[in-house]
C-alpha cells in the first residue's frame, strides 16, 4: 500500500515489528549468529522509538551504527539485506575498498548516498505505480484499441457518419472482449517508443555517477528524446502501454520527496571490506589513499548533507552497517574518530559443521530445497538422505579448514559438484526420481576433500 506522504516534520516510521519479530524472521533465513540478528533488531527498533518521541529530542537520537566482525561467508550481508527487506527500507550494498579520498582518480563516498537515493526513488515508483495500476491497465487498453482500430478507419459500405460510427463502435467492442479474452495477443501490431539515447562523449568517458548533480541534470535536459516505430505483439504492447501510463498518472514529485524521507529515516547502507581501508604504517604508493577514505567516511556516517540530483539529502539517521574479516588488522586500527561512529560491535561465530547441516535444509529456500525444485523444472524428483546431507556437511567444513575458509559460500560449491551429472542429464531423465545417498555424495566428491592441494583448486 502507498504511504501517504506526511509533513517533513513527521515522518512516517520505518517500521512496527518488535525485536523479537525481526529476530524471528531472520532466523528463517540465516542460521546462528544470534548476537548479531539481536543488535540488528534493536537499531531497527531505535529508529521506530526516534520517531515517536518529540521534534526537539528527536534529532539528538543516533542510529546504532554497527561494525560486524567475521569472516566471509558467515551471514554479514545476509543479515543486513535481509534486514532491509523486512522493514522496506532502501538498502545498498558498496565495498569500501572501491572508494578514493577527494584528490584521486575514483568514486568519492558521496556517490553511496546518491545511489542509496536513486534506490529509493525507484522503489517508491513502483509503490506508486501498483497504486494506479487500475487506471493505468484501463487507459492502456484504449490505447491498444486505438493502435488495433485506428481513428481514420471507416466502414467502406456505411450509409452515413452516424451508421459509420455506431459500427466502428460495435467493431471497437468485439475487439475489446477479443483482448480481455486474450486471444489477440500474439497479433502483431506497430508502436511508438520513445528513448532517451544517453551521449557517446562525457558520460562515456568520465562516468555520471562521477559528475556533481547539477551537471547531471543539465546535461539530461539536453539528451535528444528518439521516437522509433516497433513492431511487436500485443502482449509486449500491454506492458509497454502500461508502463508508459503509469508514469503519466505517478506523481514525480510527491514520489521523490517521500524517497528523501525514506532515506534520511529508513536508509541503509552496508559498508563491506572496511578492514582493507587499514594500511600499515609503512606503507607506500597508492594504498596511502585509504587513510583519506576513512577521513572522507567520517562526516557522512557523523552526518552531513549530500547533493543529489533531487536535492540535498541529510545522512544524519542513515544506518550505516559496516564489516570486515580483520584477518590482518584489527577493529582498533581504524582511525579513532570512524570507530567512534560505529558505537556497535559484533563479532560474528565461525560456522561449524552443524551450522553447515542446518543451512543446508532449515532456511527458506536452502539449497536441497533450491536443488529439488530446480529439477522438478525437468519432470526429476531429487531426494537427498539424512547422511547424504551429513556427508555434503562434512565435507565442506573439512576443506574450509584444511584451504581458505569461505564460510557456508563453500556449501555451494560442494553441492554443485555432486550435482553436476545428475544436472547435466536431467533433461533426459524426465518422469525419474533419484536418490542420492552418502555412497554418492562420497563417490562424486572421492580424492577431492582429502587431497588438500587439490581442494585448493576444485573446491
Amino acid at each position: 500500500m502507498l504511504e501517504t506522504p506526511d509533513s517533513p516534520r513527521n515522518p512516517s516510521p520505518p517500521t512496527e515489528l518488535k525485536p523479537a519479530q525481526i529476530v524471528e524472521a531472520l532466523d528463517r533465513y540465516i542460521i546462528g549468529q544470534r548476537a548479531a540478528k539481536r543488535a540488528a533488531a534493536l537499531a531497527v527498533r531505535t529508529r521506530w522509538r526516534r520517531l515517536q518521541l518529540p521534534e526537539s529530542m528527536r534529532n539528538d537520537v543516533v542510529p546504532g551504527n554497527m561494525l560486524l566482525i567475521g569472516p566471509t561467508g558467515v551471514g554479514k550481508t545476509e543479515i543486513a539485506r535481509r534486514l532491509a527487506g523486512l522493514v522496506n527500507a532502501p538498502f545498498i550494498k558498496v565495498e569500501a575498498t572501491k572508494y578514493t579520498e577527494v584528490g584521486y582518480h575514483g568514486r568519492d563516498v558521496e556517490s553511496m548516498i546518491r545511489d542509496l537515493v536513486e534506490m529509493a526513488v525507484h522503489m517508491v515508483r513502483q509503490e506508486q505505480a501498483e497504486v494506479v495500476r487500475a487506471e493505468a491497465d484501463r487507459l492502456a487498453e484504449v490505447q491498444l484499441l486505438d493502435t488495433l482500430m485506428p481513428a481514420g478507419e471507416t466502414e467502406p459500405d456505411a450509409d452515413s457518419e452516424k451508421e459509420a460510427a455506431q459500427r466502428r463502435q460495435r467493431s471497437r467492442e468485439k475487439l475489446r472482449v477479443q483482448l480481455k479474452a486474450g486471444e489477440l495477443e500474439e497479433r502483431l501490431v506497430e508502436i511508438t517508443v520513445e528513448n532517451r539515447v544517453p551521449p557517446v562523449g562525457i558520460m562515456t568517458n568520465i562516468g555520471i555517477d562521477q559528475l556533481d548533480p547539477e551537471t547531471q541534470n543539465f546535461l539530461e535536459k539536453l539528451l535528444p528524446v528518439q521516437s522509433k516505430r516497433r513492431s511487436v505483439r500485443v502482449a509486449e504492447a500491454r506492458k509497454i502501454f502500461t508502463q508508459q501510463q503509469c508514469d503519466k498518472l505517478i506523481d514525480k514529485e510527491k514520489a521523490t520527496e517521500l524517497a528523501i524521507r525514506r532515506v534520511e529515516n529508513g536508509g541503509i547502507v552496508f559498508l563491506d571490506e572496511i578492514d582493507k581501508l587499514v594500511s600499515p604504517m609503512q606503507s607506500h604508493g597508492p594504498d596511502i589513499s585509504r587513510q583519506g577514505v576513512q577521513r572522507d567516511l567520517l562526516p557522512i556516517i557523523e552526518g552531513c548533507a549530500v547533493s543529489t540530483r533531487y536535492g540535498p539529502v541529510r545522512t544524519d539517521h542513515v544506518l550505516f552497517i559496516a564489516a570486515g574479516a580483520f584477518h590482518g588488522a584489527k577493529p582498533s586500527d581504524l582511525m579513532p574518530e570512524l570507530q567512534g561512529r560505529l558505537p556497535v560491535r559484533v563479532e560474528l561465530e565461525n560456522l561449524n559443521r552443524d551450522d553447515f547441516r542446518r543451512i543446508l535444509t532449515e532456511p527458506e529456500n536452502a539449497l536441497i530445497k533450491q536443488q529439488k525444485a530446480l529439477l522438478a523444472t525437468e519432470g526429476v524428483l531429487l531426494e537427498f538422505t539424512g547422511d547424504a546431507i551429513d556427508a555434503l556437511a562434512d565435507t565442506a567444513f573439512r576443506v574450509n579448514q584444511h584451504t581458505e575458509n569461505i564460510g557456508a559460500r563453500r556449501l555451494v560449491t560442494v553441492v554443485e559438484r555432486v550435482m553436476e551429472e545428475i544436472s547435466f542429464e536431467a533433461a533426459e531423465r524426465s518422469g525419474e526420481s533419484i536418490r542420492i545417498d552418502r555412497s554418492y555424495v562420497q563417490k562424486r566428491l572421492e580424492g577431492i576433500s582429502q587431497d588438500a592441494d587439490l581442494s585448493r583448486f576444485i573446491l
